[in-house]
């Protein structure tokens, strides 16, 4: 638009000085072709203004009085005309050809925006670079202005050169340039140049110019004042542009810092989305041939909802925003739909490698499982295979002594097959998350004996539970085979004239139960690991078992609420400490001790 301006300008100085030489017709024809070029590659509101700047450089200076208007006759119908005709028809044409060209360039790249139900919705609209409000503030101010400084002018002209009167007059038009931007600039520098022409270029109160340094200084003028106009307008343009890249800039930012920070779902993205612009936000991916919705944030209006822009992150997954309360660029929701793209990628990505890792730990139970089955099972399969196979041999007499000890074989390696795959059994419920304990309040006083009892004669163990100890909340079976495995343990390593004990105390809303032995001891470096499956200290032992016991009992203890740890006994030894917590608090304190499970 500058430049045809500016070339219209250049055609009526040249028509000028070249005087007659010059025709009207070559002035018309080539005001019509600056103002066609204009039309066809400018934006579509540059058209009309171009035909009537064309139309009054033909009529001004188509022949002498150069600049004086000629704005009636079929000559200035007739260019009127040519200029409108020409300016509309380069306009549609360039309309054209845009929209084509960009209907080519969208199939080509694909980014189309389209919601998920097929409609089109539409792309959101440029911000202007000077409001509405200023433009008509910048108008007004033109409006008022020129005819006060006119008239000030006009009484003070004896004492005032032209130029003087110009400067005057640019100062005005540079104010409504930075207040009201291009298009108010550019009517008041029109309008500038014609009170100029008309009250103080001789012959006064006409158009005509007598002096060709006038008609300079007035094309002067005009262009300076329109180059001015179009400066301050680029320069509005990119201060919206530069704040809009700044906010959208913030926006990223904060993006990156909600993801790094671990908020890296879809969900936050679109969260991080509709806290920053309002609106609605949804995540829609392609499955079996229908959109799916992957993730959701925030609220919009139904008539909102109609104009949802879709941003297609990747093939098959595309981000749908709606009623933002602010203007969102396509850069800034493609970042988000990039993030929200990713952030879906890695929630995926955790929940397939954590089934990996259950995989793997399954294959490593599966592994020690085979291990253990390769000796500790087979074992007491062979050993019971033996004495069965010898009780029925008929041409040995065994005496009765010795059948005696062949049943107790028997029966001892058929305790220790059902305490190892009781163990393998509950590992693997512990190990696949299927073990739902049934918490009830539960009397320690009730389970310990119990388990005690179902030691059988291994040994003896002490007991110090006081009777007035209060009730915790725990399941009563899986207790008992806490114990059970705590205490044969404690047997396995505690000398025949030091039986373990079993204490039990208050400890502020907890109850404290602890299994004591006086065996060897556990080293510090190793208390964490003998509540680890498959695991037996030093590994010297192979026939007490799989290394599941206390496992197992940790793996209860924990499922009903409860920790387990492991302390040094005072005196020499290992202390199993469980604690439980407490359901109700009875009365009473009393402390009873005495010998245990031979004789409850």
């Amino acid at each position: 638009m500058l430049a045809g301006f500016a070339g219209l300008l250049t055609v009526g100085a040249v028509a000028a000085v070249m005087h007659a030489r010059f025709p009207g017709a070559g002035v018309l024809a080539a005001s019509a072709v600056l103002v066609a070029i204009v039309s066809l590659v400018a934006e579509l509101g540059a058209a009309p203004a171009m035909a009537v700047l064309g139309w009054l450089t033909t009529a001004g200076f188509s022949g002498p009085p150069y600049a004086q208007l000629r704005l009636t006759g079929s000559r200035a119908g007739s260019t009127a005309a040519i200029m409108f005709g020409t300016a509309l028809a380069c306009a549609c044409v360039g309309l054209a050809f845009r929209i084509l060209a960009g209907r080519r360039r969208l199939r080509t790249m694909g980014t189309q925006m389209r919601r998920p139900t097929g409609h089109v919705a539409p792309a959101p609209r440029l911000a202007m670079a000077i409001s509405g409000r200023r433009l008509l503030v910048g108008i007004l101010i033109g409006a008022a202005a020129l005819p006060a400084i006119t008239a000030v002018l006009v009484a003070a002209r004896p004492d005032l050169s032209l130029a003087d009167e110009l400067l005057i007059y640019l100062v005005a038009v540079v104010a409504v340039a930075v207040i009201g931007g291009f298009w108010p600039a550019v009517i008041s520098a029109v309008a500038a140049s014609l009170l100029l022409n008309f009250y103080f270029a001789k012959p006064l109160h006409t158009f005509a110019i007598e002096e060709p340094q006038s008609v300079l200084a007035l094309l002067l003028f005009v262009t300076v004042a329109v180059t001015v106009s179009c400066v301050v307008h680029l320069a509005a343009s990119r201060a919206v542009q530069a704040a809009r890249n700044n906010a959208e800039a913030a926006s990223l930012l904060a993006l990156a810092q909600t993801v790094l920070g671990g908020c890296d779902t879809a969900e936050a993205v679109l969260d991080h989305l509709t806290g920053s612009f309002g609106g609605r936000a949804e995540l829609y991916e392609l499955a079996g041939g229908r959109w799916v919705r992957a993730a959701v944030s925030g609220e919009a209006p139904a008539a909102d909802l109609s104009a949802a822009t879709r941003i297609e992150a990747r093939p098959g997954l595309a981000l749908v925003a709606a009623g933002q309360r602010r203007h969102v660029g396509r850069r800034l929701l493609d970042g988000f739909a990039a993030q929200a793209a990713a952030a879906l990628e890695r929630d995926r990505l955790r929940t397939e490698a954590a089934q990996a890792q259950a995989l793997a730990e399954g294959n490593r139970m599966r592994t020690a499982l085979l291990a253990a089955v390769s000796h500790d099972l087979r074992t007491p399969l062979a050993s019971i295979k033996a004495s069965v196979s010898s009780l029925r041999q008929t041409d040995v007499q065994w005496s009765a002594a010795d059948e005696s000890d062949l049943l107790a074989t028997i029966e001892e390696n058929a305790d220790r097959l059902d305490t190892v795959i009781g163990n393998l059994l509950d590992m693997s419920r512990l190990q696949t998350g299927s073990l739902e304990p049934f918490l009830r309040p539960t009397a320690i006083d009730e389970v310990a004996p119990v388990a005690v009892r179902g030691l059988g004669a291994t040994g003896k163990v002490e007991m110090a539970v006081p009777d007035g100890l209060p009730i915790v909340r725990t399941d009563p079976g899986l207790l008992e085979r806490v114990l059970a495995n705590v205490l044969a343990n404690a047997l396995r390593h505690s000398p025949q004239e030091a039986p373990p004990v079993v204490a039990a105390h208050e400890d502020g809303g907890d109850v404290v139960l602890e299994v004591m032995d006086r065996g060897c001891g556990v080293p510090d470096s190793l208390k964490s690991r003998i509540f680890e499956p498959f695991q037996r200290l030093d590994d010297r032992d192979s026939s007490a078992g799989v290394g599941l016991g206390l496992a197992v009992a940790r793996g209860f203890v924990e499922a009903m609420g409860g920790s387990v740890t492991a302390a040094d006994t005072a005196g020499g030894g290992l202390t199993i400490r469980i604690i439980l917590p407490v359901a109700s608090k009875p009365a009473g304190s009393a402390v009873r001790t005495g010998p245990g499970p031979a004789e409850p």
